[in-house]
């Protein structure tokens, strides 16, 4: 659903540079479709090419060396058809793949590329490959493509009629929701705020469910988020730092909606790069600023963040780094002491919301 309109936009910027290399980037937060509009491209427009090879989950990969030179190896056997090519190197296998490509037209699909070195090992200029061929990179990281690609896209969330599609084929194996379930799906499009990952996990998970298990689990979502749905997107935080992952968990507990320089201020009082942190979180597809300069988040990032908090103590509010929902904040402050109060502030560094 949604997946046509998608790649036709991105298949009419294929032919800017028809006599040179074309590069162009998916960018977007975990869960969006960039893989997914990516390899519908790959399927629609590769037959156009002399090879073609689409490599995924390169982030999963590129964690040990062994993985980027058995993908190096993958186009090599994608494209030239070589089985028996052995590369004992990632900088030999980039001479490798210069050598055999430079003049062949190729499409190449780079999927979930993390890193700049990750990059390199596949496509560290355009002069590996001949004339005509298009490489196309998914990612989370804005900063990986800047500079580097002709066009970036930036893959938007669903609209309501595309989510609720999304999510009945996936319920109800239709494509629509039944009469009696109509209201209740609205209700769990709404928690997913347009996420295709989040629809799909939801819907499949309530198939064949009762509509009374429906608003079991439509509740327990807006305490406990989905544990498939929170492992794709806590990738993102576990690949930033220190401070980063301080002030995204800042903005997630109390600051969307709030304007920026204000909170810039505030955390840089705490010793945070803020205006640096905010930009990576943003580059990272974590964190959104708007045209009046509001901090803004979606909503399953939000509760992922949260989550990554009550995970600190989950019976023991008073534990926890940070503090936003009002009844744990009464909670804390009926059964602390003055003296304890004064440990969780300054001894811990406990925030608590104005509420």
């Amino acid at each position: 659903m949604g997946i046509e309109s998608r790649v036709q936009n991105v298949i009419q910027q294929l032919h800017i540079q028809p006599k040179g290399v074309l590069l162009i980037g998916m960018w977007g937060m975990g869960g969006i479709g960039k893989t997914t509009i990516a390899k519908a491209i790959y399927n629609k427009t590769g037959r156009n090419f002399e090879g073609r090879s689409f490599l995924a989950n390169i982030r999963e990969n590129g964690e040990k060396i062994a993985g980027l030179v058995g993908l190096q190896e993958q186009i090599l056997f994608d494209i030239c058809k070589e089985t028996t090519i052995k590369i004992p190197n990632i900088e030999l296998g980039k001479s490798m793949l210069k050598d055999k490509l430079s003049h062949t037209r190729v499409l190449i699909v780079l999927d979930d590329v993390n890193t700049l070195d990750q990059l390199n090992t596949f496509c560290a200029s355009r002069e590996w490959f001949g004339l005509g061929s298009i490489i196309i990179i998914t990612t989370r990281n804005m900063h990986l493509l800047k500079g580097r690609v002709d066009k970036i896209f930036k893959m938007p969330i669903m609209n309501e009629s595309e989510s609720i599609e999304l999510f009945s084929w996936n319920a109800f194996k239709r494509a629509c929701p039944t009469k009696d379930f109509v209201r209740i799906s609205r209700n769990v499009v709404e928690y997913s705020e347009g996420l295709p990952l989040a629809l799909e996990v939801l819907g499949s998970y309530l198939f064949n469910k009762t509509e009374s298990e429906w608003e079991l689990v439509l509740e327990t979502l807006k305490r406990i988020p989905n544990d498939q749905v929170q492992k794709k997107l806590r990738i993102s935080y576990d690949g930033l730092n220190h401070d980063e992952q301080e002030i995204f968990l800042d903005i997630a507990c109390f600051f969307v909606g709030m304007d920026q320089n204000d909170i810039i201020l505030l955390l840089n009082d705490c010793g945070l790069s803020a205006e640096i942190g905010i930009s990576v979180l943003v580059a990272q597809s974590l964190v959104t600023v708007d045209d009046k300069n509001m901090l803004g988040m979606h909503g399953q990032l939000r509760d992922m963040g949260r989550g990554i908090i009550c995970e600190e103590s989950p019976r023991r509010p008073e534990k926890r780094s940070r503090l936003w929902d009002q009844e744990d904040v009464i909670d804390v402050l009926s059964r602390q002491t003055v003296r304890t109060l004064y440990t969780c502030f300054f001894n811990y560094g406990v925030k608590i919301s104005k509420a």
